[in-house]
């Protein structure tokens, strides 16, 4: 299972700033699980986000956002729902956010941020990756993660090795991570995005914390403790 924590919401409110309507999407696999996007999270956040003045244009619990086609098939039922958002506040793991980001055209926010457990752990093994990083930089790169979609991990753009928009590691099969970002924020209209500076990242966030490590969410012979 990936572990997911909800972001403040002062956070997620950031995200939406200068945005009216609101397509929330949530997801019955390990964010349910975790209490953080399950049909109840998606509920209490409909009623946060309408409390501060939002429009919510529709909601909707896929069993598995990691699962492109899934997602997409799911999605077709609420096109119009989306079509009248500003954009997609995700409740769920880095990668059901790069995962599904990666079928609709639309500006793409994070809710949560994906804790590290350690070790591997089942997922849908489709192109995104996700570091577990402990806060989610999606939001500002469109919904594809610069962690690993950069073989250097680069937060502010590519390095001086990427030529014709491929990676200078892996020329012949890898694209430039970066470039793959440009990309997308240009379809979306959020280049602007890449005039701001992302902080350096606290790797700290990316060891697995200790309200996790006491729980069995960490080890199976692991006892509450309350």
């Amino acid at each position: 299972m990936i572990i997911s924590q909800q972001k403040p919401i002062e956070e997620i409110l950031g995200y939406l700033e200068g945005e009216s309507n609101i397509f929330l999407l949530g997801c019955k696999g390990c964010a349910e699980a975790c209490e953080t996007g399950g049909e109840k999270q998606v509920l209490q956040m409909k009623e946060t986000l309408t409390k501060e003045g939002k429009n919510i244009t529709g909601t909707c619990v896929i069993d598995f956002l990691c699962d492109k086609a899934l997602a997409k098939t799911r999605l077709f039922a609420h096109e119009g729902k989306i079509g009248k958002a500003d954009s997609i506040l995700f409740m769920t793991c880095g990668i059901g956010v790069q995962a599904t980001s990666a079928v609709l055209p639309k500006v793409c926010h994070p809710a949560c941020n994906t804790i590290s457990v350690g070790g591997a752990r089942g997922e849908w093994r489709g192109e995104e990756r996700c570091n577990e990083c402990g806060d989610c930089l999606l939001d500002m790169t469109g919904g594809i993660c610069p962690l690993t979609a950069c073989t250097k991990g680069l937060i502010n753009g590519p390095c001086g090795g990427s030529k014709d928009g491929k990676c200078e590691f892996e020329p012949d099969v890898r694209d430039c991570g970066w470039m793959l970002i440009y990309e997308r924020l240009k379809k979306l209209n959020k280049l602007d995005n890449l005039k701001k500076i992302i902080e350096p990242k606290d790797y700290a966030k990316m060891n697995p914390p200790k309200d996790i490590r006491s729980t069995i969410m960490w080890s199976l012979e692991q006892k509450q403790v309350n």
